[in-house]
């Protein structure tokens, strides 16, 4: 039952330097998103990948006990100018193609936001992008996660199982996160939110988040460490193992001084529910 990290909490550091900040954490797994993550090698344009290149961040890693959980990307794969939404397909189809270098076996992504509200248009640009992503996937045996969040195109879970019907290619599965479901209209019945998500997408789900919500001194919704707000991580943890027992985990939030007492928090209420 591993609670994995999202590898650039530590900042962008050496690749030579990051699994042992993992590993000194006490982190086994990883979501890696390297252009985040790592310092010295230029990830920003698609081409820079081999498979040399993709075995040596696997390997390095490899020496400090880490495995990546998840490969992250954080791209815009709804923008609507095409040149740039290009751009970020092709960077994501790059990292499907090397993933199993890596040892990976997702690439994961929240579809994007766009200004101004979303069109029909946009919602059959990021379905045709989703088609094109998973049929990348299909022919390297590894998977393309998507996430809900609020604010994004797919924001809801409804939204996330409607794309899901609307692109029918098992190789997509679900990165769950009930805390980017969370708003300031629906946080007061959060256990609903929780158990929808779960209705509508608990069997397609490949890897997990955790996060916490919890209401500021000036009425907005925050977002803080696992442990340190008021979402109900009872529920979250008890439906988790009962549609997916030990899918990886992975911390976001937590500052280097809160990541051992984030995770304990997240293992001792999964090993006990």
């Amino acid at each position: 039952m591993t609670v994995a990290l999202l590898a650039h909490l530590h900042g962008a550091v050496p690749l030579k330097e990051l699994g042992e900040k993992i590993s000194a954490s006490g982190f086994t797994h990883i979501q890696l998103a390297l252009w985040k993550a790592v310092s010295d090698v230029d990830f920003s344009e698609p081409g820079r990948f081999s498979p040399g290149l993709a075995t040596a961040i696997g390997a390095q890693l490899a020496k400090h006990g880490v495995s990546i959980a998840v490969l992250g990307c954080y791209l815009n794969m709804c923008d609507r100018n095409e040149r740039q939404r290009r751009i970020n397909i092709e960077r994501f189809k790059e990292l499907l193609r090397y993933a199993k270098f890596m040892g990976a076996p997702m690439v994961a992504f929240e579809t994007g936001k766009l200004e101004g509200g979303y069109t029909d248009n946009d919602w059959a640009v990021m379905r045709a992008t989703l088609a094109e992503l998973a049929e990348e996937a299909e022919k390297w045996g590894v998977f393309v996660g998507l996430e809900a969040a609020e604010g994004h195109l797919v924001g809801t879970a409804p939204e996330l199982a409607r794309m899901l019907e609307d692109v029918p290619s098992r190789q997509i599965g679900v990165v769950i996160d009930p805390g980017n479901l969370m708003t300031a209209d629906n946080f007061g019945r959060q256990n609903e939110v929780i158990e929808e998500a779960f209705v509508l997408l608990g069997t397609r789900i490949i890897a997990a988040h955790a996060k916490d919500r919890l209401w500021l001194e000036d009425g907005s919704l925050g977002v803080v460490p696992a442990g340190l707000g008021t979402m109900n991580y009872e529920l979250y943890m008890k439906l988790l193992n009962q549609y997916k027992p030990h899918v990886h985990i992975i911390m976001e939030e937590a500052k280097e001084h809160q990541m051992a007492a984030a995770k304990a928090f997240i293992e001792e209420i999964r090993e006990r529910v």
